[in-house]
């Protein structure tokens, strides 16, 4: 088929429908602004992921209305942690802004839901496009270059802002000038599919004590999610807080972990649905910058994963979010400098809390100091509600319970270190 060019004007770009590049999309187009969707994929698509929702994600899909999208999901109510020994219940923490309640949701619903809720908001929808960068003399990004990846018509997409929402490995974002800090925490993780009489269950599963094939203690974590649907999400996380961690096997270490969960759940280990897969989590906002004279980068390509518990879809929701507010600021006063409030307001909603978890993950980046922190813990149901508060990103921090105070202390600490010079600050 003969290449053709055709040219079209929007407001703003939203490169991917993921997360966050759907939420900005929606929150835009409830604004009035002109804005398209592109993706390289076609909708549904699977998507690598453990597939649960926080109570974080639940409330923006409850804010954007998409939460009746996903209706018939299996719904939970918290968390089974297991290792050293014991295993705990935990239910999610009453919390003022969010709901006590989670879902495990296949992304190929969970993002076509969203996507749609967008759409349904005024935003257009160019799927099965691949996108590139248009930029002027000066290097700013004005559009993109839509490339359909099927017929190979190449579309030039003009807009006044660009939002880059293309995922953790994000090559829209680093033709734009973005780059990872390799000395920040990376996780890896590989997931898969089993049949499981027990996929009602009503908690998530976390195994805390992960070890490799030598035995050896890793930082990271081995889950089992229920859908509710004869199926269940098993998979492994690792956190690379080191050279020492950076060559560990995930397949090993997911084999490894299959044994025992596959006892625990009833299903059989040797038949997945379809072969695992894994990939690279950026965390902790480790991916700069995060915003340009016309463009923004949210979700995994901004390395917007929380680095306590790998989660990322309730940040590239709220990133996208962010991200659509300074857009429609600047959209609004004509005045482009209002994108640079995006990186501030990040950092005033995650600064100090990534900070400390940069932190965490180097600690438990030592197998004695991991032993301790999780053997003590799993000792004492009051020390687990609080870290299932703190890894959820649950805290309340205009309480004075000792959970809050024990964050203050400790994210003071981390403070205290990065101004040492153990990390730049985010703004």
């Amino acid at each position: 088929m003969a290449e053709h060019h055709d040219v079209q004007h929007h407001d703003v770009i939203v490169v991917g429908a993921g997360p966050s590049g759907a939420a900005a999309a929606f929150w835009l187009a409830r604004s009035g602004w002109d804005v398209v969707l592109v993706e390289k994929k076609r909708f549904p698509r699977a998507k690598t992921c453990g597939d649960g929702l926080t109570p974080r994600a639940v409330r923006q899909l409850e804010d954007m209305g998409a939460l009746a999208g996903v209706a018939s999901a299996h719904r939970y109510g918290g968390m089974r942690a297991i290792g050293f020994g014991r295993t705990m219940e935990l239910a999610w923490p009453h919390h003022p802004s969010f709901p006590s309640i989670g879902y495990v949701v296949r992304r190929s619903e969970l993002d076509l839901a969203v996507a749609e809720a967008a759409v349904a908001a005024g935003a257009s929808w160019r799927q099965g496009s691949s996108a590139a960068p248009l930029r002027d003399s000066r290097g700013t990004v004005t559009g993109v270059v839509a490339t359909d990846v099927e017929q190979g018509g190449r579309t030039e997409i003009l807009a006044r802002y660009v939002v880059v929402a293309d995922g953790a490995n994000s090559r829209f974002g680093r033709a734009l000038g973005a780059e990872r800090t390799r000395t920040w925490p990376l996780g890896m993780a590989l997931r898969g599919y089993w049949r499981s009489d027990r996929s009602g269950e009503p908690w998530i599963e976390s195994q805390l004590e992960l070890r490799d094939q030598t035995g050896r203690l890793v930082p990271g974590y081995g889950w089992v999610f229920p859908l509710g649907d004869g199926r269940v999400n098993v998979g492994v996380g690792l956190l690379a807080s080191s050279d020492t961690w950076k060559g560990t096997n995930t397949s090993s270490l997911l084999e490894g972990f299959l044994a025992d969960a596959a006892r625990r759940w009833q299903f059989d280990a040797a038949a997945p649905e379809g072969e695992p897969t894994g990939g690279k989590l950026p965390m902790g906002l480790s991916v700069r910058p995060v915003q340009g004279s016309r463009h923004l980068l949210v979700g995994d390509a901004a390395g917007g994963i929380n680095p306590f518990n790998g989660e990322g879809i309730a940040y590239g929701y709220e990133t996208g979010r962010l991200a659509a507010w300074a857009v429609g600021e600047a959209l609004a006063t004509g005045d482009s400098t209002a994108l640079a409030e995006y990186p501030r307001r990040l950092d005033r909603l995650y600064g100090t809390y990534y900070r400390f978890g940069r932190e965490f993950v180097r600690l438990i980046g030592h197998p004695k100091a991991l032993e301790v922190a999780v053997g003590t813990a799993m000792r004492s149901r009051s020390m687990m509600t609080w870290a299932v508060r703190l890894m959820a990103n649950l805290m309340r921090p205009e309480d004075t319970g000792p959970a809050e105070g024990a964050f203050r202390s400790l994210a003071g600490l981390s403070d205290l270190l990065s101004r040492e010079g153990q990390g730049p600050p985010l703004a």
